[in-house]
């Protein structure tokens, strides 16, 4: 068995992992997964699966940096393209917001 590379202290198992993106479960990949800190290590191949399902699932590339605008009195924060598309959003559609922690703004459907 193989030391961690981050670690250097546990030794890597090969396991199955499940890898989500943006919340959504892509699927489950052979990994190499350190029994000390837990850091998940995948091969170059098993990379390029994931990454070729990721784009499949129209999941790759859907983050996004936006700007906060103003519109009357308000604020407020436009989405990009990819974005409504892929969730479907509706112009009127109602939303639910509210913060997660300081730094994170949750937006439900």
């Amino acid at each position: 068995m193989e030391k961690c590379y981050i670690c250097e202290k546990g030794k890597l198992e090969n396991k199955k992992v499940p890898y989500s993106v943006h919340g959504e479960l892509v699927g489950e990949f052979p990994a190499q997964v350190c029994v000390a800190c837990g850091e998940t290590f995948f091969s170059e191949e098993n990379s390029k699966k994931i990454t070729e399902v990721t784009k499949a699932k129209g999941l790759f590339g859907l983050g996004a940096r936006t700007k906060i605008g103003e519109a009357g009195s308000t604020l407020d924060i436009r989405l990009p393209q990819k974005i409504i598309q892929f969730l479907k959003l509706k112009k009127g559609e109602e939303v639910m917001l509210y913060p997660e922690s300081r730094h994170r703004l949750v937006v439900e459907i």
